[in-house]
């Protein structure tokens, strides 16, 4: 476990900036997506974002780790884990956001904390209390409030488009506990880029599968210049990120970024890709976020107890 005394240290200037950093790279991805789809299949885009990345990651773990090739059996069941849900998973995402605004995708992805308690709760037997059974009540009424399903027609663009979103929340908090429940020893780093070599592959073989054909425009310097900004900045730079994050303030702290990512995919998607966000979206992001509220009510009364402590 980490000490959330440390959460008072995030008021230093540079772990601000790697706060931020990860919101921005993380916020961004959903805009870049959203330009990449113009020119590429979703599948097929999905699989060249973590092929590259796989390639940057194992690049750097094969220089500055010792031990970066797996061989014992916790660490195939993590990159296992990792590569089919985590990773994999995410092609939902590309797909769902030909028909949903980055904006409410990015949104819809912050429930991935709330999903994430569910399946510790089912995998783990970590407990959920009736409080955090009514949190995960909240964040799923807020879920409602922002994919509106219309009874009569749920083959809607939008309604498939929210609820692939949905699979791909659930995929991705499902692959981390996945994980954590194999406990690899192996390196965060090489586990990621393993993670995303397998991720990359089963992806190429769902593109296949779906017969997905690239035009020309696929070797267009704009759909080359998403696929790097998506695979380099938003995946492994931004993951190195995360990691070190991870590493000094804990899950509790990490997890408080995925209610900034939103922000900055919405700015974006609105000011920069003229998107439309309802009303009922923010409240079904607002009661998401209540959600998890009630879900963490603990982690974030120590937290706020030990920062002022600090400040006493």
């Amino acid at each position: 476990m980490y000490a959330f005394d440390r959460l008072s240290d995030v008021q230093r200037p540079a772990d601000v900036g790697l706060f931020l950093a990860l919101a921005v790279l993380w916020g961004l991805s959903f805009p870049a997506i959203e330009i990449g789809l113009e020119y590429l299949p979703p599948l097929l885009f999905a699989a060249f974002r973590y092929d590259v990345a796989a390639l940057v990651l194992l690049g750097y773990a094969a220089i500055r780790t010792d031990e970066w090739i797996p061989r014992s059996r916790r660490n195939l069941l993590g990159i296992t884990g990792g590569g089919l849900f985590l990773v994999a998973g995410n092609g939902l995402i590309f797909m769902g956001q030909q028909t949903v605004p980055s904006g409410v995708a990015a949104i819809l992805t912050s429930l991935i904390p709330l999903v994430t308690a569910i399946w510790a709760y089912l995998l783990l037997g970590e407990r959920l209390s009736p409080t955090g059974v009514a949190g995960v009540g909240v964040g799923l009424v807020g879920i409602g409030f922002i994919v509106q399903p219309d009874p009569a027609n749920l083959l809607a663009g939008d309604t498939v488009g929210h609820l692939l979103i949905l699979g791909q929340v659930a995929s991705v908090a499902l692959g981390g506990v996945l994980v954590q429940r194999a406990s690899p020893t192996i390196d965060t780093v090489p586990l990621t880029g393993w993670s995303m070599l397998l991720g990359g592959l089963v992806l190429h073989g769902a593109s296949l599968t779906a017969r997905e054909v690239p035009g020309a425009e696929a070797v267009s310097l704009e759909a080359v210049a998403v696929v790097v900004y998506l695979a380099v900045f938003s995946t492994a730079i931004a993951f190195f990120i995360y990691f070190t994050v991870l590493a000094t303030y804990g899950a509790f702290q990490v997890a408080l970024i995925q209610y900034l990512v939103p922000v900055v995919a919405t700015l974006v998607g609105v000011f920069v890709l003229g998107e439309s966000i309802t009303p009922l979206t923010y409240v079904g992001f607002a009661l998401i976020v209540a959600g998890f509220a009630l879900v963490k009510r603990r982690a974030i009364a120590s937290a706020l107890d030990s920062r002022l402590g600090a400040s006493g």
